[in-house]
């Protein structure tokens, strides 16, 4: 096993409370470490912390032999409260039993398992009476009209924030208000649903009217459970992340920081430059690994809405070097699902538009930001700015229902944080 040292974890809640034991260690240690690049990963969505660890080692793996020997090389892996359905499958990482549940018999409809059902438990604390009736109401798959609109009803609640609570702001990339999905009539939205999950080859989709709508129903679940989490990301980074990397520049204000985001992680790194205190100038750079958030999000000017920003509107400006967006064609969840899912109430874009007015970040990089360049994988990145790299070369693995989205362990991709970040190789 490869080792990755030294190594350091921080913790944060749902709030972005972080864990002060962790930080003050952090803190006290990374000086005395003599540390010189500080590598801050955050992970996306995900369930489990031996699998972040784990996704944290394998990234990591290949930084130290690319090190200069001047470079004395720091880690830091981000924990925070994100959920993945067991259904996602992982590059290098084989299907079990145990991890995922023996799932439905054929025929027998999208049954919440017992680890997603936990796993939603955990996520949604004292919501027991809803998950159970979300459970029940999948298992029945009734024609019942009233029995899918009561389904529908629970699940929208479920992710459910008042307009004037803290999380409101944290919501959006665009300023633009609730997704479709939970706002839509929920026939419409599930067919939706279904119709793109055929896309992505996912089983026990044909057939029945009836069956594919409760398989769009499921996947309802799923999109709205990843928009809570997709707001907590934001939370965590401007309230958690953010003030802490401040105080790590105060104690070491030689030390260079390297944050680099995957997947809602992405969006946690980027919402931490909006959280930084204003001098703070110790980044120096950011990279962003198949990032699910708008492409439209660092736009000064939306192009489909000149009179509005994107929410991370010149956050850039407080990296003393580079933002990279690295992007994946083969990556189906942002691709295909992430559109549908991200889709506002209200718009009148037909769905051959859908994916320029709500694609995300991951997929095809930042857009509609002045003087942003777009490179190929390899080739040398820019000093300072919004770049995007095409790295569809290597993020291609992976089943549905995300095709790609988790295959970031590569050296190539190493190689990018390096070279945004100014790194001396060896």
């Amino acid at each position: 096993m490869v080792r990755v040292e030294p190594y350091w974890e921080l913790t944060f809640d749902a709030d972005g409370d972080v864990d002060t034991t962790q930080r003050d260690h952090l803190l006290a240690q990374v000086a005395d470490e003599r540390v010189t690049d500080l590598l801050v990963l955050a992970h996306g969505w995900n369930n489990d912390q031996d699998m972040a660890t784990d996704l944290y080692r394998r990234f990591f793996a290949p930084c130290q032999d690319l090190a200069g020997a001047r470079v004395r090389l720091g880690y830091v892996g981000v924990l925070w409260p994100a959920i993945r359905f067991p259904d996602e499958r992982i590059p290098d990482f084989e299907p079990s039993v145990t991890a995922t549940g023996p799932g439905p018999a054929p025929g027998a409809g999208p049954l919440l398992d017992e680890p997603t059902r936990l796993l939603l438990a955990r996520q949604f604390p004292d919501r027991g009476d809803e998950l159970a009736r979300i459970e029940a109401l999948l298992a029945e798959r009734s024609e019942v009209p009233s029995r899918f609109y009561e389904y529908s009803r629970l699940v929208r609640n479920l992710v459910a924030v008042h307009q004037n609570s803290a999380a409101w702001r944290f919501a959006n990339d665009t300023w633009t208000g609730l997704p479709a999905m939970l706002t839509d009539d929920a026939v419409e939205v599930c067919q939706v649903f279904a119709a793109a999950m055929e896309g992505t080859g996912q089983q026990e989709l044909f057939g029945s009217l009836r069956k594919r709508l409760w398989n769009g129903a499921h996947e309802l679940l799923r999109q709205a459970s990843y928009y809570a989490m997709k707001r907590r990301a934001g939370s965590v980074g401007q309230l958690g992340l953010g003030p802490a990397i401040g105080l790590l520049a105060r104690e070491a204000p030689e030390l260079r920081v390297h944050l680099i985001g995957h997947s809602f992680g992405a969006r946690l790194v980027s919402y931490t430059l909006r959280g930084m205190p204003a001098p703070v100038r110790s980044v120096k750079s950011t990279t962003l690994l198949q990032g699910a958030f708008s492409h439209y999000a660092f736009s000064k000017r939306l192009p489909h809405a000149p009179s509005r920003s994107g929410a991370l509107n010149g956050v850039q400006r407080r990296i003393d070097g580079p933002l990279v967006s690295c992007y994946s064609r083969h990556d189906d969840a942002l691709g295909k699902m992430y559109p549908l899912a991200s889709k506002i109430a209200g718009d009148s874009s037909t769905f051959l538009g859908l994916w320029e007015r709500w694609g995300a970040i991951g997929y095809d990089g930042i857009r509609a930001v002045d003087g942003a360049k777009r490179v190929k994988l390899g080739r040398a990145i820019p000093a300072t700015g919004c770049v995007s790299v095409d790295a569809s070369s290597v993020v291609r693995r992976g089943g549905p229902p995300s095709g790609a989205h988790s295959d970031i362990c590569h050296e190539e991709l190493a190689r990018v944080v390096f070279a945004a970040g100014r790194i001396p190789s060896a």
